[in-house]
């Protein structure tokens, strides 16, 4: 029998988040009126301190939102702990601003390091409590997944690293028939589709609705483009808008204008660190400090990338591209500590400068790999709708390894669903 829990689920994971965001306000609140409203010029009374907290509890919602740290039942425990020590650290720093500026002086910040730790702890005693309590309420569904030409192995690798969420009971493949499809859909929880051809997939989402079994599928590049299409009604026919222009003339506008103001303050204070490291890299062998390597961007215009050079001098004289590896001999000492601080990305400040890049859009990519993922996936060049980017949906969603049609669709997620406030998010 089906989890007929499964309805609460959105109550209780709003009960959790409104229990982490008023016990870490009622944290602030103490240190705030035990160390923080004597500072200021003119001490608030009631109503001000009121004010003060529904101030900090908003910032704190806002950034939980942000690093996707509400989502209780959804991400793993650590995930959750990251992303929701991260929202608080940066809201205590926006408030510690806000009490310097009404105090009209450098404050102690020794009781927010103390709100802080005490945030910690309710932050890793919710997010357990809150886990355990979900798998409790919600067990692991009992799953069957339908496949179609492609073997579902490593996919299934990946689902295995999520025991909390599904158990793969049955593994069938299309050919068996819808009858026999649809029998099996009614005795399991949920249904993986993995990767079927849309007119299969249409008719076992409708038996899957028709049946009230929760569905997952695997994208393809038309669903995504489908995702970002605009809803219409032609009188009484609704009608989908797919512009298939990248982004419009004042979002490109407002991108740009982020760009060159945000660069050139970054710009301005990490100059010691480009001094710093360029002096490094030319005392250490002589050679260039640059490494410039030609990419493609919007419309497929090539660009020549700048780096600080992290390896040998001619570390591809032999012609043919050869990406770094672990422990690899061609990175020279300076290039260990640029690479792993990513001070080796420094200079691409530059490129978004100058226009040839953005703060956020796909990764431009070698010239030659983008020859060869175009020839394998045609949609591949669908990317270059945009500028390319210092970071992007599939350098913070996907992995080292992630395949280049997985890369294309986490990019045109990015395209389809664009908007300012998801650049910020993503920067976040």
């Amino acid at each position: 029998m089906r989890n007929k829990n499964e309805q609460y689920k959105k109550l209780l994971r709003s009960l959790f988040i409104l229990i982490l965001v008023a016990a870490e306000t009622m944290i602030f609140a103490c240190a705030w009126i035990s160390e923080y409203n004597h500072f200021i010029v003119v001490p608030f009374v009631q109503k001000g301190n009121w004010f003060f907290y529904l101030v900090y509890a908003v910032i704190l919602f806002v950034f939980l939102n942000s690093f996707d740290g509400l989502k209780y039942g959804t991400y793993r425990r650590t995930n959750l702990i990251i992303a929701q020590i991260l929202a608080s650290v940066v809201t205590a720093f926006i408030i510690y601003l806000q009490i310097v500026l009404m105090a009209a002086k450098f404050v102690v910040v020794t009781p927010l390091l103390f709100m802080l730790l005490a945030d910690v702890a309710v932050i890793i005693a919710l997010v357990f409590g809150g886990s355990y309590l979900m798998e409790l309420i919600f067990p692991p569904k009992r799953t069957i997944l339908i496949y179609d030409n492609y073997s579902p192995e490593v996919f299934l690798q990946k689902v295995k690293l999520r025991k909390d969420k599904f158990v793969i009971d049955h593994i069938v493949h299309v050919s068996v028939g819808l009858s026999a499809l649809e029998e099996s859909i009614r005795q399991y929880d949920s249904v993986i589709v993995y990767d079927v051809h849309a007119e299969q997939r249409n008719k076992i989402l409708k038996i899957c609705f028709e049946n009230n079994v929760r569905t997952y599928t695997t994208t393809k590049v038309s669903d995504i483009l489908i995702r970002g299409a605009e809803s219409l009604h032609l009188f009484d026919t609704p009608l989908l808008l797919y512009r298939n222009i990248g982004l419009t003339f004042e979002q490109r506008i407002l991108k740009r204008a982020f760009d060159i103001v945000v660069s050139v303050i970054m710009l301005v204070l990490t100059s010691p660190l480009f001094l710093i490291s360029a002096v490094a890299i030319k005392l250490h062998d002589g050679g260039p400090v640059f490494f410039r390597q030609e990419r493609s961007t919007i419309d497929g215009k090539v660009f020549r990338i700048h780096k600080f050079r992290s390896m040998i001098v001619d570390a591809e004289k032999e012609g043919a591209p050869k990406p770094a590896e672990d422990h690899d001999p061609r990175i020279t000492p300076i290039g260990e500590i640029l690479r792993a601080c990513r001070l080796d990305e420094l200079p691409q400040l530059i490129d978004i400068l100058i226009g040839n890049m953005s703060f956020v859009g796909p990764r431009p990519e070698r010239i030659e790999h983008t020859k060869q993922y175009s020839e394998e996936i045609p949609e591949f060049v669908y990317r270059l709708k945009v500028r390319g980017g210092l970071t992007g949906y599939a350098q913070l969603y996907g992995k080292y390894n992630t395949s280049p049609y997985d890369k294309l669709q986490l990019d045109l997620m990015y395209i389809q669903n664009y908007s300012f406030l998801l650049d910020i998010k993503l920067i976040l």
